[in-house]
């Protein structure tokens, strides 16, 4: 019943925003007579204003956001960037950023997570990439918009969505893997190393993911080690309501986990929130854009399929099935020491409250084929877990590793 009754409760407040939108244009308009006639604001107008967009605002998104990349500058000159399906499978599309060049630029992977949110999440990262690379991105779909007839979406098929992305790029690729995800296109490439795929990727680089969560736990390992399977099957799996494409499909619900993460650091939410109120009060719009761009992205949600969320739960979290040596596709085990091509970085963020110090660098030992000069990893100081693929270290120095990383392995 939790899907259903969150549906009721978004549908009960739907109005109540709609109001509040129709109330803050009605103000802000104005206000802006008031400017043009030379009455200047009034304090109470802009306090008015400000709380019917914070209840505008309440509620959550199922829709992705765009990327809303229109252009990118490419040495001296600004360069179109415009946004194909290279391919399009029922739960991920494989997202191509195309560019009008000349010369090639490095074709890269960016595997973005499927944990509640939107590969929009990763906007920073593909921004940043962009200008010196050819870029795709893991364009994930929310499950409840997936009708029953697509099948299952479990572990197995997350790999295989991988695989095939990879394929569909062909050979001489790269892969960037962003949190969760670390552990799949490492599973990955060693599969396709194993049956000598031609597309098996000329570098990886993994980024605050938990590869081995046995290492340093946090309080997201601690949870999903505290309860057994059947408690998170039984508490935390919902089924679509009617009314959308994939009803009845048993789901986690990104509402959910967008509560968990903002139960981990209320205090902090909390905060902003209260700031964007007297940034839009004291008409500090540049602050206010800044925090709303955030929220407008952390609050886009998307449903994941339940037997991929269960069966994350057990192999990565629970059994450990990775660094244990017992990780198994379609049934077959998955032998890491396959891989022996394909360079590999490494990269954790020092104040990592998610994936903890220590979790992802565990990669570097599990591909014990690897020459030392194909293998690197870089732990940056100062940063939390969005930090390391977001924000002004990532730009300034963490990506300056990525890209090295990948010219130097680059066919």
């Amino acid at each position: 019943m939790i899907y259903a009754a969150y549906q009721a409760q978004t549908d009960l407040f739907d109005p109540f925003r709609t109001m509040a939108r129709m109330s803050r244009r009605f103000l802000d308009t104005a206000m802006a007579g008031n400017r043009m006639s030379g009455f200047g604001e009034s304090a109470l107008l802009r306090n008015l204003s400000a709380a019917c967009e914070m209840v505008e605002r309440s509620g959550l998104s199922h829709a992705r956001p765009a990327f809303d990349i229109a252009s990118v500058m490419v040495g001296n000159r600004e360069v179109a960037v415009v946004e194909e399906v290279a391919l399009a499978l029922p739960f991920g599309t494989l997202l191509h950023f195309a560019k009008d060049l000349d010369q090639p630029q490095p074709r890269i992977l960016v595997v973005a997570p499927l944990s509640g949110h939107f590969a929009t999440l990763l906007i920073d990262t593909v921004r940043t990439l962009l200008p010196e690379n050819d870029v795709y991105v893991t364009d994930w779909a929310n499950a409840r918009d997936v009708p029953l007839s697509a099948g299952g979406f479990g572990f197995d098929g997350y790999v295989e969505h991988v695989i095939r992305f990879l394929e569909a790029i062909g050979p001489g690729a790269h892969a960037l893997a962003v949190c969760q995800p670390c552990v799949q296109v490492l599973a990955a490439t060693a599969v396709m190393a194993q049956n000598d795929n031609p597309a098996t990727p000329l570098s990886i680089t993994l980024m605050a993911g938990p590869v081995d969560t046995r290492v340093n736990p946090t309080k997201v390992n601690e949870l999903a080690t505290s309860k057994p399977l059947d408690w998170f099957e039984q508490n935390l799996i919902a089924t679509v309501p009617p009314g959308f494409a994939g009803s009845g499909r048993r789901v986690y619900p990104g509402f959910v986990q967008v509560g968990a993460f903002l139960a981990m650091n209320m205090d902090r939410h909390v905060k902003a929130h209260v700031e964007l109120f007297e940034n839009l009060a004291m008409g500090e719009h540049e602050k206010a854009h800044t925090t709303k761009t955030f929220y407008d992205e952390y609050f886009a949600v998307l449903d994941l399929a339940a037997e991929f969320y269960l069966e994350t739960i057990r192999i990565v979290f629970q059994e450990h099935d990775l660094p244990r040596g017992v990780l198994t596709y379609q049934g077959e085990p998955v032998d890491f020491r396959a891989i022996r091509r394909t360079a590999l970085l490494t990269v954790e963020g020092e104040r990592d409250d998610i994936c903890a110090v220590g979790q992802t660098v565990a990669a570097q030992d599990i591909c014990a084929s690897l020459r030392p000069h194909l293998r690197r990893h870089h732990m940056q100081a100062g940063v939390g877990h969005y930090g390391v693929f977001s924000g002004r270290r990532w730009k300034g120095q963490v990506y300056p590793l990525v890209r090295s990383h990948i010219l130097a392995s680059d066919g």
